[in-house]
């Protein structure tokens, strides 16, 4: 059974992009005999695929039909790896989360859009994604928003409000996150707050301005 912190790091491999078609051919039998049978080579490729990187059931089933392999003989290889716990979508998720969060500072629904390119479900999704809570992604707002703050002294008021606010929006953070706690940093700074009041409320038009 696989430890939960095995799945600690979901992010290992994924910086060289998923690699879950690529590599050579079907597995053979040593001494260039024939090829194993269709579930033998499932086994292969997912034990490999794994030891770089937990992944998710879906992502395993495209490299597995990738590579040419039968659906029943995938379908056999993965529901048993499901059952000794190799394969752990609610396990990947959550992993997930606490690492794009705390590396990326990414919000909820960022977080919620990725997971579901990677193929878990959205009942799976929701639950990770829940033990994100309000508090917590606020916080790393602000964490944000400080970290930038230095690099955008100097601009001129509209268009940095614009930047700090779009910066937050890329990251799946609601408006109303984005645009209170922007608005917090920059008065604490020692900006009016009334021209302040008066930039913001239509700074949320620009979120996707550059960063």
């Amino acid at each position: 059974m696989v430890r939960r912190s095995d799945w600690s790091s979901p992010l290992a491999g994924e910086a060289g992009g998923e690699r879950t078609g690529g590599g050579a051919g079907p597995p053979s039998r040593a001494g260039g005999g024939a090829p194993l049978p269709p579930e033998e080579q499932a086994r292969a490729i997912c034990l490999r695929l794994l030891t770089g990187s937990p992944r998710t059931r879906r992502q395993l089933a495209e490299a597995l039909a990738q590579r040419g392999i039968p659906d029943d003989a995938a379908e056999a290889v993965l529901s048993r790896f499901e059952e000794v716990g190799l394969i752990d979508d609610a396990a990947f998720a959550d992993a997930w989360v606490d690492s794009r969060h705390r590396g990326r500072g990414l919000a909820r629904r960022a977080l919620a859009r990725e997971l579901r390119t990677k193929g878990v479900e959205s009942a799976v999704i929701e639950e990770a994604v829940g033990r994100l809570d309000a508090e917590r992604e606020e916080r790393t707002a602000r964490e944000l928003v400080e970290r930038r703050l230095r690099v955008t002294r100097g601009m001129e008021r509209e268009k940095r409000l614009r930047r700090l606010v779009g910066m937050l929006a890329r990251k799946g953070y609601a408006e109303g996150v984005a645009l209170r706690v922007v608005r917090r940093a920059l008065e604490e700074e020692g900006d009016d707050p009334e021209v302040l009041d008066a930039y913001l409320s239509g700074a949320g038009d620009g979120d996707g301005a550059g960063g």
